[in-house]
């Protein structure tokens, strides 16, 4: 039997229906509402690919029972972390493009997600702040140096 849940979801409340109140916030974003920036990686929250932010902190949504999340808490996916209507992609994402720091793209959610909730409480993170951070980011394509360069570079972005 279908129930109804109410989310706040890229700054929006959202209602959604489904038959398991304990389902992975990640099956929702992306089935229910079709955001697809948090991917599937692992199911086991140890890639990163699936983190989005509730109330501004990284989680791993592939494990985050649904039931644990209501519409008081603020869900930012990939696609709502540049506000509706920005002149300017968020910095992060922005350093991101100009770093050419994807290369399959798989991880690169993640990476996102992680390195905006960095830079939310750490403006100015060195390289090594910027690794740990990034260190429970699985990426397979070997653009970490890319990566981190992006994270430099976004956090130049939002110092001025």
């Amino acid at each position: 039997m279908a129930i109804q849940k109410r989310l706040n979801v890229n700054g929006k409340l959202v209602v959604v229906k489904i038959d398991d109140p304990d389902m992975p916030l990640l099956y929702v974003l992306r089935d229910n509402m079709g955001l697809k920036g948090p991917k599937f990686g692992c199911g086991l929250a140890q890639c990163g690919a699936c983190t989005v932010h509730v109330e501004g902190k990284p989680v791993r949504s592939c494990v985050t029972p649904l039931s644990q999340v209501t519409d008081r808490h603020r869900v930012v996916t990939l696609e709502g972390l540049t506000p509706t209507g920005a002149r300017r992609a968020h910095p992060v994402q922005r350093a991101f493009v100009e770093e050419q720091a994807a290369q399959c793209g798989y991880c690169i959610n993640g990476m996102i997600m992680e390195s905006a909730a960095l830079l939310a409480t750490n403006k100015k993170p060195t390289e090594a702040e910027v690794k740990q951070a990034l260190a429970k980011n699985l990426c397979r394509c070997g653009t970490h140096a890319r990566i981190v360069r992006a994270v430099i570079r976004a956090s130049k972005y939002t110092q001025g």
